[in-house]
């Protein structure tokens, strides 16, 4: 284990490919990362005019596996259709999941890059996603979609390459990232930096926990979820063999299973990547930015979610010129979009993109 705090992640699918540009690539704060690799995947295939690709965009700890984490919006006559689409989801720039990032090995070492890996922002893995589509041989984009850390690379795309994107669906998400958002990640990175585990290098698989990593997961579900969730789900309710309160129990469930298949610096990284979001940043006025953006949007809220909350939906849907606004009604919070698959699949079909 090295001494930059590394945990290895999950196994990729077996579906899921690796590609190499063989450079360099240059983030937007000037430092490099040595032979750059995509971890994506895909579902059906292009067509002979290539007018029927689709880019799905992950949120914060998923992967290019968007049949598992959003299998609901996949299949015949579903949002996601493999028989008519060619659709497209790779893991983001400082990921865990095979793309570069703090578990790949340094090129001076060999150890992973752990905490040495370099700030991202979300400028940086659509720029990296853009050369991965032209090396699939995508030259515009029928729809790109996405729900939180994924919609605000929908945004981008629209931003940075409005001849590119014909459609795009942000899901749960604003046009820049709030004191609120920003103030919870900065106490989720607190809890892994105070961790002496994650300090010293010592991320073992055996011990208890309740590790940094562990605990800023339990920060997160609570705001991924709702006060009427938890009331309904768990109320007072005490289990019988420890006389625990439910609701503490699901938020050590929550932490130890991210804990295990999720890395502590990709984390972090990803984490300050959606503190940089803000399509205004270097452009001009949010207001004037947004409303340059001539893209058909899609824009739905989760209408209980707590982190992102509709009135940051509505307010895109009102600057952005071309917008169209839906709310996915559940009690499930931010994570709704994740579990009301179906509702949200009716919203993408239904979206009029012209």
């Amino acid at each position: 284990m090295s001494e930059s705090g590394l945990r290895t992640s999950g196994p990729l699918s077996r579906e899921t490919r690796t590609w190499r540009p063989g450079m360099a690539f240059r983030l937007e704060s000037g430092a490099e990362v040595p032979d750059v690799q995509v971890a994506y995947r895909t579902w059906g295939e292009l067509a002979p005019d290539g007018d029927n690709a689709v880019l799905v965009c992950h949120a914060l700890t998923g992967s290019a596996d968007a049949d598992a984490w959003w299998s609901g919006m996949f299949g015949a006559g579903k949002a996601l259709d493999p028989t008519q689409d060619f659709i497209v989801c790779s893991n983001v720039l400082a990921g865990c999941y095979g793309t570069s990032g703090p578990i790949q090995p340094h090129p001076e070492d060999g150890e992973p890059w752990g905490s040495r890996f370099p700030e991202v922002t979300i400028r940086d893995m659509v720029r990296l996603q853009a050369l991965l589509l032209e090396y699939l041989g995508v030259d515009k984009l029928k729809l790109v979609l996405g729900p939180s850390l994924g919609g605000m690379q929908v945004l981008e795309w629209a931003a940075s390459f409005p001849s590119r994107v014909q459609a795009m669906a942000p899901i749960g998400v604003s046009g820049r990232h709030s004191a609120w958002c920003i103030s919870i990640g900065e106490a989720q990175r607190s809890a892994i930096r105070l961790d002496p585990d994650w300090r010293e290098g010592r991320y073992a698989s055996d011990k208890p926990p309740r590790h940094g990593l562990a605990v800023a997961r339990m920060m997160a579900m609570v705001s991924y979820r709702s006060w009427e969730n938890f009331e309904t789900r768990f109320g007072r309710k005490t289990q019988d063999w420890d006389g625990r309160f439910a609701a503490a129990s699901y938020l050590d469930y929550q932490g130890e299973k991210l804990y295990r298949r999720f890395d502590a610096n990709t984390y972090v990284r990803l984490t300050q990547a959606m503190d940089s979001h803000d399509l205004a940043r270097g452009r001009g006025e949010y207001a004037e930015v947004l409303g340059g953006i001539d893209v058909p949007a899609l824009v739905v809220s989760v209408d209980s979610d707590v982190l992102y909350p509709p009135r940051e939906q509505r307010e895109l849907a009102e600057l952005l010129p071309r917008a169209h606004y839906e709310v996915l009604h559940t009690p499930a919070g931010h994570d709704g979009f994740l579990i009301e698959t179906d509702a949200l699949s009716e919203l993408v079909l239904r979206f009029p993109r012209g």
